[in-house]
């Protein structure tokens, strides 16, 4: 209800408000600080699979053969796997993964059977020589995003953010 004769008015500058707001819209439009530093920490991630030998999921690798007879690490006998890992990013991607051809074999498991011949041979960590119709790879993922990776990448995104908030 209003009173004859008085008038009141409230007003507030809102420039820190709005300077915040838009700095968040800027951020939606161009996210290259923390899509890289998603994409290197999904590139440490991977590293570090090497090290544990347990894939994205929980689960430990399968030794392979190699490291039943001769010790060492599943996957990194010269390390070339595990040194191809890279990463990429850009102002709306962050992308990690490796460059070698015999990459989704290990990620992925599968048979190697021979091309041009009907049997395959190899030579064993020991020196023994083996010859077989095919030879069976378990899926030894290393690529993915596990829980803990998600929560580090929320809390990149939660920082941004927050550092936005703070400089307003």
């Amino acid at each position: 209800m209003a009173v004859p004769g008085i008038a009141v008015s409230v007003s507030h500058d809102d420039a820190k408000i709005r300077a915040v707001l838009l700095n968040l819209i800027a951020l939606g439009r161009d996210n290259k600080d923390a899509m890289r530093d998603i994409a290197t920490l999904g590139e440490n991630s991977t590293r570090e699979r090497f090290r544990t030998e347990i894939g994205p999921d929980g689960r430990r690798w399968k030794p392979s053969i190699r490291v039943q007879i001769s010790g060492g690490r599943t996957l990194t006998k010269d390390g070339h796997l595990g040194d191809s890992i890279t990463s990429h990013s850009g102002r709306d991607f962050a992308e990690w993964g490796v460059n070698r051809i015999y990459a989704a074999i290990h990620q992925f498991g599968g048979v190697i059977k021979p091309r041009n011949a009907s049997s395959l041979r190899f030579k064993l960590a020991n020196g023994a020589f083996v010859t077989t119709k095919s030879v069976t790879i378990p899926a030894r993922p290393f690529l993915g995003i596990n829980a803990g990776d998600e929560a580090d990448i929320l809390d990149i995104l939660q920082m941004r953010i927050q550092g936005i908030i703070n400089a307003g």
